[in-house]
C-alpha cells in the first residue's frame, strides 16, 4: 500500500466513524433505524455513487466484514445459556425451531414457484431465518416492557439466529456441491464445513473458558477476548470452515463453562459497535443499483414470502409449545414481533457471495433492500405487540426511534 492509499485509507475511515455517530444519534432522536441509515451511508460512498469505497475481494472491507462477524458469532453463542434455556425451555425450543422452518420452508418453495433458481431459492430461504436480537432488545429496552410474552420474545431471538446459522451452513453446502461435486462431495463438504466449526469452537472455547478472567478477576481483559476473537477468525478462514458456526460455538462454550466469569462478553461489547459501523456500511457499498433495479420483483417477493413464512412458522411453533403464554392472540402477535432482521442476514449473504462469487448480483441486492425494509417496519410491529399485550410502560420522554 503506498503512501497516497493509506492516507486515503485513514481519511476515509475517520468519515465513515464520523458519519457513523451521527447516523447513532440521528437513529435514537428519530424513527429511522442505524442499520438502514448505515445501507443508505455505504450505498452513497459506494461505486453506485461517490465512488469512496472500493469493495475488493483480499482489501480491507473484506477484513473488516469478516471480523465484524467473527464478532457477531462470538457476541450470539454467549446468550446460549443453559441457563436461559431451562429457564423457558419447551417455549423457546419450539417457538425459534417453527420460526425458522416455516421461514425456510416457505421462502425456499415459494421463489422456486415464482421462478426464481434452486440455488437462489435455498440461500435466500437459509437468510430468511435470522432475526435481529439487538433491534429488538432496544424496542423492549425503550418501551420498558416486561412479562412472560416479553421474555419468550427475548428468548427466541437469542437463540434462533443459531438454528439459522446451521441451516445456512447446510444450504450453502448444497449449492456449493450442486456445482459439481456431487452427492459425496456435498456431504463432505457439508460435514468438514459444519463439523470441523463446531469442533474449532470447541478447541478454542474449552481452554479459554478456564483461562480467561484470571488477570482482572471473573472478567476477561479486553487482549483477552480480542485474542480469541482473532485467533477463532484466522483457524477458521485457514481451515475453510464456517467462521460464524465455530465463533458462536466458541461464544456458548465460554458462557456456560466459565463459571468464574461475571460478563465474559464485556470487553467484546464494549468496542463492537464501531466494527459494526463499518460492516453494515461497506454492505451497502457492495450493493450495484443497477442489480436492485433488475432484481426488484425478487426483492417483493423474498419479503412478503418472510413475513408469511415468519409469521405462520412462530403461530405453529407456539401452538406445538403448549405454553399459557402464548395462547390466543398472543401466538399471532408473536409471529409479528420476529420480522426484524440485520446483520446476521446480511453477514450469511456477503459469506455467500464470497464463496460463490456468481450469486452475489441476485442474492446481495435483495438482502440489503430487505433487510433496510424490515429494520423500518419490523420495530414498529414489535412495539405494537409488546403494547397489545399489556407489557409495554414506555417512559413520556423516551425517543421514538430504535437502534441496529
Amino acid at each position: 500500500m503506498t503512501a497516497t492509499e493509506l492516507h486515503s485509507l485513514f481519511v476515509l475511515l475517520g468519515v465513515l466513524f464520523l458519519l457513523g455517530l451521527a447516523t447513532d444519534v440521528l437513529g435514537r432522536r428519530t424513527a429511522l433505524p442505524r442499520v438502514t441509515l448505515l445501507l443508505l451511508l455505504g450505498i452513497l460512498l459506494g461505486p453506485s455513487a461517490l465512488g469512496w469505497i472500493e469493495v475488493t475481494e483480499n482489501g480491507w472491507p473484506h477484513f473488516v466484514t469478516n471480523l465484524a462477524l467473527v464478532m457477531v458469532g462470538f457476541l450470539l453463542g454467549g446468550s446460549l445459556s443453559l441457563r436461559a434455556l431451562r429457564e423457558h425451555g419447551r417455549a423457546i425450543l419450539y417457538l425459534s425451531v417453527g420460526k425458522a422452518l416455516g421461514a425456510f420452508a416457505i421462502v425456499f418453495s415459494g421463489l422456486l414457484v415464482v421462478g426464481a433458481g434452486v440455488e437462489t431459492a435455498l440461500l435466500l430461504g437459509a437468510v430468511a431465518t435470522s432475526t435481529a436480537p439487538a433491534v429488538t432488545a432496544d424496542v423492549v429496552h425503550a418501551d420498558r416492557a416486561e412479562g412472560a410474552f416479553t421474555r419468550r420474545l427475548l428468548g427466541v431471538v437469542a437463540v434462533d439466529d443459531a438454528w439459522g446459522l446451521i441451516v445456512f451452513g447446510v444450504a450453502l453446502a448444497v449449492v456449493e456441491a450442486m456445482g459439481g461435486a456431487g452427492p459425496t462431495g456435498a456431504l463432505a463438504f457439508a460435514a468438514w464445513d459444519l463439523g470441523g466449526a463446531i469442533a474449532l469452537g470447541l478447541g478454542l472455547g474449552i481452554p479459554a473458558a478456564f483461562l480467561t478472567g484470571r488477570v482482572a478477576s471473573g472478567e476477561p481483559t479486553q487482549a483477552e477476548a480480542l485474542g480469541i476473537v482473532f485467533l477463532c477468525a484466522g483457524l477458521a478462514l485457514q481451515l475453510e470452515v464456517s467462521f460464524l458456526l465455530a465463533a458462536m460455538v466458541m461464544g456458548a462454550t465460554v458462557a456456560n463453562l466459565a463459571q468464574h466469569h461475571r460478563r465474559p462478553f464485556h470487553a467484546i461489547e464494549g468496542i463492537e459497535w464501531p466494527f459494526m459501523i463499518l460492516f453494515f456500511a461497506l454492505a451497502g457499498a457492495s450493493l450495484e443499483l443497477g442489480a436492485l433495479a433488475s432484481t426488484l420483483g425478487l426483492v417483493v417477493a423474498y419479503v412478503g414470502l418472510r413475513a408469511a413464512g415468519t409469521f405462520l412458522g412462530a403461530v405453529a411453533g407456539s401452538v406445538a409449545a403448549g405454553d399459557a403464554a402464548l395462547r390466543g392472540k398472543a401466538a399471532h402477535w408473536m409471529g409479528l414481533s420476529l420480522m426484524p432482521q440485520a446483520g446476521v442476514a446480511l453477514g450469511m449473504a456477503l459469506v455467500a457471495t464470497q464463496r460463490l462469487p456468481e450469486v452475489g448480483p441476485t442474492l446481495l441486492p435483495v438482502v440489503v433492500a430487505s433487510t433496510a425494509l424490515f429494520e423500518l417496519v419490523g420495530p414498529i410491529l414489535t412495539r405494537k405487540a409488546l403494547a397489545s399485550m399489556g407489557e409495554a410502560h414506555p417512559a413520556q420522554d423516551d425517543a421514538p426511534g430504535t437502534g441496529s
